[in-house]
């Protein structure tokens, strides 16, 4: 069985509750409406929101905590569980962007035990297909001692433009499979 979302907030539904920005360059972080200047449809039709990034290198980050989502400790030691991850990005027609993501899990101190962190994604509206992708991982076999998971996403655009025309972000999930 796999459990509901555990980000909260993974559309901009609620602005930027409950993100941590831990980068907010430029003009900032902004939440936007579907499909947004220059944007891409989405193939969900119920999200209808993303957040959108600067000129300036914008990250933001969640950390959940699992035995607070519900999930014993007999069950993270023993069983563990797989945890899929994922995000989905766009560029602007207009202007090119990077993306980057990166997803740890974490010990009771917070020190990573393992950890996706792809390499930079950089796009190019003239070269690259700019419309929305989606990046998954699956952790499994990580061994005891997973308690709290790290989610820290976004990018810039490539030209400095003033505004937001950096990389849009939405649809970022993490489920745990029991």
């Amino acid at each position: 069985m796999t459990r509901e979302n555990l980000l909260k907030n993974p559309n901009g539904d609620e602005d930027m509750e409950f993100w941590e920005l831990t980068e907010n360059g430029g003009c900032q972080w902004r939440v936007e409406d579907m499909p947004g200047d220059c944007g891409h449809a989405f193939s969900d039709e119920t999200v209808t929101k993303y957040f959108s990034t600067s000129f300036e290198q914008c990250l933001k980050r969640q950390v959940v905590d699992l035995a607070a989502e519900g999930f014993t400790l007999e069950d993270l030691d023993f069983v563990q569980p797989s945890v899929t991850v994922q995000d989905w990005y766009c560029s602007r027609t207009d202007c090119g962007c990077v993306y980057q993501l990166a997803v740890g899990l974490l010990d009771e101190n917070q020190e990573l035990m393992q950890e996706f962190k792809p390499d930079i994604v950089s796009l190019d509206p003239f070269i690259d297909d700019c419309s929305w992708k989606q990046i998954t991982h699956v952790f499994s076999d990580y061994g005891p001692g997973l308690r709290y998971i790290s989610f820290e996403h976004g990018g810039q655009d490539s030209k400095y433009w003033d505004g937001w025309f950096g990389v849009r972000v939405t649809g970022s999930s993490v489920t745990i499979d029991l």
